[in-house]
């Protein structure tokens, strides 16, 4: 199935300008994570508590209005619909006997609802775990990195490797400096969704490089210019449809998965579009300014 034929897009013509473009972005996301006083992490890196509770008949602003009156007024509320009942899990920051304070609350204010046994589950994190878990997380992005670093060299060149690190170094970056923008805190569904974003990106880039290192061999007389827009154009129904097919699945998770999954479903509908953005203009691009500089290199000596 081809969605185009026969395009012939002049793709590297504006990789200049998407420089540019990917430079300003990634600096209005540090400017916002500046102005957020650093990068927003939930309880699964601060540190923090979490009560699940059942609680029939009862609102998000009315559990809301009960935590801010007895001060935790940044406390996160998300509601789950399970089999006709209303489930709500609370995330905040942990306080001595913070636990027993809410829970007191919710009997206080909802009798009827807290009658029996209406907490599901209670977990704590403390401030050094959640530390080292994000620590890990941070970790775990960068040896991604590395690892698909070593492979794309082992697999093309060195340079290659370094222009698709660099590509994915682009795409994390955009994507935090968005969820940023957006006051979406960082935990462990979001990092899940960072690391998705990183094998997406890689899968898409290296169907491009495979293309561009077979015609660089059978086109050996045309310049390296219009190899690149030919493969990126030649390969541009398969970018197409992939893309369209994965945000048709991300939407619905999106729209239907309701709020446990919102945070990794947003952020993939993200990572995708910058995925393959930069796929086409950052990755590709680099690789170009690289060859026709070592090309220009090697005619000078």
């Amino acid at each position: 199935m081809q969605l185009f034929k026969d395009t012939n897009f002049d793709f590297m013509g504006v990789r200049k300008i998407c420089y540019f473009i990917s430079i300003a972005l990634i600096l209005i996301g540090f400017i916002s994570i500046a102005a957020h006083k650093g990068i927003k992490y939930n309880i699964d890196f601060t540190g923090g508590l979490m009560l699940q509770v059942e609680l029939e008949g009862v609102k998000v602003e009315q559990l809301r209005t009960v935590l801010s009156d007895i001060g935790f007024k940044d406390a996160e509320i998300q509601q789950i619909t399970n089999e006709d009942k209303e489930i709500f899990i609370l995330k905040t920051v942990s306080t001595e006997n913070a636990g027993d304070h809410i829970k007191e609350a919710l009997r206080t204010t909802f009798p009827e609802a807290t009658k029996g046994r209406f907490v599901i589950q209670e977990e704590e994190v403390g401030p050094k775990a959640g530390f080292e878990l994000r620590n890990q997380a941070i970790k775990a992005v960068l040896i991604a990195i590395i690892f698909i670093l070593i492979y794309i060299w082992i697999r093309f060149k060195f340079s290659w490797g370094i222009s698709a690190a660099v590509a994915l170094l682009h795409d994390t970056l955009l994507t935090i400096g968005m969820l940023s923008i957006l006051n979406i805190e960082i935990g462990m569904t979001v990092l899940a969704a960072l690391l998705t974003i990183v094998g997406y990106s890689i899968n898409d880039t290296i169907v491009i490089f495979d293309r561009i290192r077979d015609d660089i061999k059978i086109y050996r007389k045309e310049d390296e210019y219009r190899i690149f827009n030919r493969s990126i154009n030649s390969t541009l129904s398969r970018t197409a449809i992939t893309s369209i097919t994965t945000l048709v699945a991300d939407l619905a998770l999106l729209i239907w998965g309701g709020p446990v999954i919102r945070d990794f479903a947003l952020t993939l509908l993200i990572g995708i579009i910058i995925g393959t953005y930069s796929s086409v203009f950052i990755a590709s691009s680099l690789v170009l300014d690289t060859v026709v500089a070592y090309k220009n290199k090697s005619k000078k000596k």
